[in-house]
Parts: structure tokens; sequence; C-alpha cells
């Protein structure tokens, strides 16, 4: 049965002292006896507030360089002991066992430990035992014992123990000790996962998807939907690491919508811009700087712009930002923003602005998760780039110098089109996208028609297809779409390659003298 008794006494054992000497302190000017261990102690008797050592505790000093200190019936004991059980209370009586109200730990540091790139043993030194066996023996007594894990949890402790003479409520407890177990439970995924890393093993017989949440989100993809955001801990730069500097709080839909065109951006070493509109680009280009890569994303196709995400790969200025002002624009994300950008959109209050720091690297190695009915299907993230000296010209005629820029800005640009993805690219900038058709000539035949639409709402009198490169997120199953790309003006196509019919669509190019290259590598992105 719950209890609310005042705390009398109280365990703590913290790795992370932030705030502890406060904290003790406070304890302590409650009349709280305080137990603490090592370098806890330290700091709490160096600050002159009163403190017993565990060891003097238990009567059994540390040993075997501090691996055993608390693992102690007098310790677990006060902690699990049953409150109001006659038999327990007999027993600890019995024991000369007392009990333990209040147990105050935090972990070794094994995630930063192991982010810091330590070899075996040190990360193994770093696991911690006795902490996990407090956490929980306290937690599973909540209806006695009031757990924290978090030094951010002090200040409520302390206001707990303020507003109910000395205790703390079972609704309180029991909130504590499901943080506690949600710790626990992260701390050994953590070391399950890097344990399977260090054995070679890249799909373990059992996974862990360890996230804390960011952000409650008001509903998902619909309104009717429950949705939230939650961070992994890899700090790749990005949504989950950036500081929102204005605007509405962001959706299920901002939020994915911003990660694609993030990632996109960050393909590129050139000042680049990226527009896209429900996960898809519907713009890309790189320019001498981001202002002009701005002004030709959005020329391919200014109509799927209005309410869409803007990324950029660097600074984000003034003169950007009035240009994006002209439009109804969701989210803006970029590493940073000078003083006039700030103030341009500060008069935009529905715009939400978002700062990452940095780019995140496009070679890294990730790992993305789908969940299926009754599954999960894991994958590394798609980190392929093909490279110049990779790709292999299957025509009579090959591509010139800047038809080969084009083509590899065009691939780079099609991993992040649903497939089946078509992109049209001329002079560094996507002029049509055909995304997520069934048949890849419709892919074409909506990406020609892209392209004819920007021309039109630029006042050009031709496709901005004409003199274009394609690319093919995967191999052209007939020649019709290749087909589909030269009637609408491409000069130049790259592909996979990798159909049984590669020598009926390697003909139709070369009677249609276009360039074409094989790259042996395929971006379908579902």
């Amino acid at each position: 049965m719950a209890q609310s008794t005042p705390i009398a006494r109280a365990l703590i054992s913290v790795s992370d002292k932030t705030g502890l000497v406060d904290f003790a302190r406070a304890l302590s000017a409650k009349g709280v006896a305080i137990l603490s261990t090592g370098g806890s102690a330290a700091a709490i008797r160096d600050a002159g507030i009163p403190v017993t050592e565990v060891a003097d505790h238990t009567g059994f000093p540390e040993m075997l360089d501090g691996r055993v200190k608390t693992l102690h019936p007098k310790i677990h004991g006060g902690i699990l002991g049953i409150r109001g059980n006659a038999a327990h209370e007999q027993a600890m009586k019995d024991a000369g066992i007392t009990p333990i109200d209040l147990v105050v730990v935090n972990l070794y540091p094994f995630e930063a430990t192991v982010a810091k790139g330590a070899d075996f043993d040190t990360c193994i030194e770093n696991i911690d035992i006795g902490g996990p066996s407090m956490i929980r023996a306290a937690a599973k007594n909540h209806a006695a014992v009031t757990v924290v894990v978090d030094p951010a949890d002090y200040a409520r402790v302390l206001a707990e123990i303020d507003a109910h003479a000395g205790a703390t409520t079972p609704e309180f407890r029991r909130e504590l000790a499901h943080k506690a177990y949600a710790r626990t439970g992260a701390y050994d995924a953590a070391i399950a996962t890097w344990f399977a890393g260090a054995r070679g093993e890249t799909f373990p017989e059992t996974a862990f998807l360890v996230g804390k949440r960011a952000q409650e989100l008001r509903y998902g993809e619909n309104p009717h939907q429950q949705a939230a955001f939650y961070t992994d801990g890899s700090n790749r730069p990005g949504v989950a690491t950036a500081r929102q500097v204005q605007g509405k709080e962001l959706s299920y839909n901002n939020l994915n919508d911003t990660d694609a065109a993030f990632e996109l951006v960050a393909e590129f070493v050139e000042p680049a811009v990226a527009i896209i509109k429900h996960a898809n680009p519907c713009g890309v280009a790189t320019g001498t700087d981001v202002l002009a890569a701005y002004v030709d994303a959005l020329r391919c196709d200014p109509v799927s712009a209005f309410g869409g995400i803007v990324a950029l790969n660097r600074r984000l200025t003034g003169a950007v930002a009035e240009e994006v002002a002209k439009i109804f624009t969701e989210v803006v994300i970029a590493p940073e923003a000078d003083d006039d950008a700030l103030a341009i959109f500060a008069a935009k209050k529905n715009l939400r602005l978002l700062l990452t720091g940095g780019m995140p690297d496009p070679a890294a190695k990730g790992w993305f998760a789908k969940t299926l009915a009754g599954g999960i299907l894991m994958q590394s993230r798609d980190n392929g780039r093909v490279l110049p000296a990779e790709i292999k010209v299957v025509t009579k005629r090959a591509p010139t110098e800047r038809e080969m820029r084009d083509l590899l800005f065009a691939f780079t640009v099609g991993k992040h089109v649903k497939s089946n993805a078509i992109v049209y690219v001329k002079d560094g900038a996507t002029v049509g996208i055909g995304a997520g058709q069934m048949s890849r000539v419709d892919s074409s035949r909506i990406a020609a028609r892209k392209a004819e639409d920007a021309a039109a709402a630029a006042g050009l009198p031709e496709s901005l297809a004409k003199g274009s490169v394609v690319a093919s997120d995967a191999f052209f199953p007939f020649a019709d779409g290749l087909l589909a790309a030269a009637e609408a003006g491409a000069t130049a196509v790259i592909q996979p390659g990798g159909s049984i019919r590669d020598a009926e669509v390697i003909a139709a190019a070369d009677e249609a003298n276009l360039a074409m290259v094989f790259t042996g590598m395929r971006h379908f992105r579902h």
C-alpha cells in the first residue's frame, strides 16, 4: 500500500554532480540524513554538509576498485523493505537495517564514453552495476521510496517535500519510478547495441529503438492521429538539434518535410538551396551564393513551393530572407542566420525558422527503421555516392563536361525524390521533377510538364527541359521513359542500368543522339 511518510534518510550516489551540493544542503536543512559514496560523498562533505559514507553505514569497505560498495543487504534491504509489512519490518530490525526513503542515483557515463571513441576495456569499466540495481529496487518499491535519476528533478522533489510535510505523494513517486525504469532500460539498450557493434553484428538478434521525447505534437499526419517527436541522442545536425528562433509549433508533417529538405541540401559542397513539399523536392539548385541558388530552385516549380520548406547549407542572409518572404513558406532551416534575416522574418510570425549550428555529414553511417504490422524493417542510411570515375558511358556519345556535372547533380537530387523518380537538371538547378509514380514513364512525363509550366511561369518561350540532362533513380525497364525525356529536350541521361532490356534502351538513346551513363547504383526511396 502506498505510503506518504516523511523522508528521513536519503542515499545519494551520482556521476553527474550538477546541482548536487545545493540539493544535499536543502535535504540536510530539512532534517534528512544523507548516505553517500565516493566522489558524491566527498563533494557533499567538502561543502560542510553532514554525510555518512556507505561503507561506514554497512560496516563493509568498498572493494574491487569500487565495483562493490552499495551491493549490500543494509542498502538494498533499506530500499526494498515494504513499509507496514510486519514480517519485513521485523527482518529489517533483526538485521539492523534502517529504511532508505529517497534514492538519488545517476549512472556511469557509458553512452558518453562510447561517443568519445574509448577502447573496449574503458567502455566496459563505465558499465554501472550498483547504480541500476539501486534505481530498479527503489522504483519497484515506489509505494514508499522516491527515486531520482535526473538532476533536473531536484527542485521538484524539494517542492514536493515542502508541500507535503516532508513527504512525497504516491502519484509523484510513481511518475519518478516510471522515469527511472525508462532510464535503466535505455542504458541497457545502449550497452547491448554497443556490444553488438563491438562483435561486428550489423543486425543483432534483439534490436533496440530508444528515443527521448522532445515534443508532444498536436496531431500526426492527420488531425485524428496522435503523435510525438523523439530524439535518438546521435546529435546529427538537423531538426533534432535545431533551435527554433520563431514561429508556430512544428507539426508532424513540418518535422518530416524539414528533415527531408535539410538532408538533401547537405549533399552539396557548393552553396545550395532545396525547397520541399510533402517530403519531395520541388526545386533544388546550387549557385555562387545561396541567393542565386534560391532563385533557381524556386524557378523549377513556384506553384508547389507555396507553403513549402526551404533548406540552405549556408548562412541565411537578409537578401535571401527578403526573397523567401515574398511567398508563404512554412519552415526555413539553415545552419545560421544574420541579423538582417532575423529582422525580416520577425515580421512573419507564422514562419518557423530553425537554426542548426552545422550541417549533417551525408556520408556518415546511420540507421533507419520503419514499422510494419507486427514488425520493424531496419536498414542502413543511403549514403551511397557516385564518383565520376565509377560512371560507365554506354552510348556512342559521351557527355560533355557540363552535362556530366549536371548528371551527377541530378542523380544526387534523385536520391531524395520518392520513387519512381525522374529529375531534369540544367546548369546546376532542377528544372523538372517527377516523383512517386507507379510508372517511370509517367514520372518522366510529369517532370517534363513541370518544366513546361515553370518556363511559362517565367515567361520563357520554351520548356526549361530543353538542353537539360535527366536522372532516373532506377533503370529504365523500357525505352519509353527515356524517349519521353528526349522528347522533352534532354540531351544526356544518368541511370543505374541493370535492366534485361538495357541494350534496347541504349540503342534508343543512340538513335536520339543522347549521351547516357550507368552508375551501377540504385536510389529507391519509398
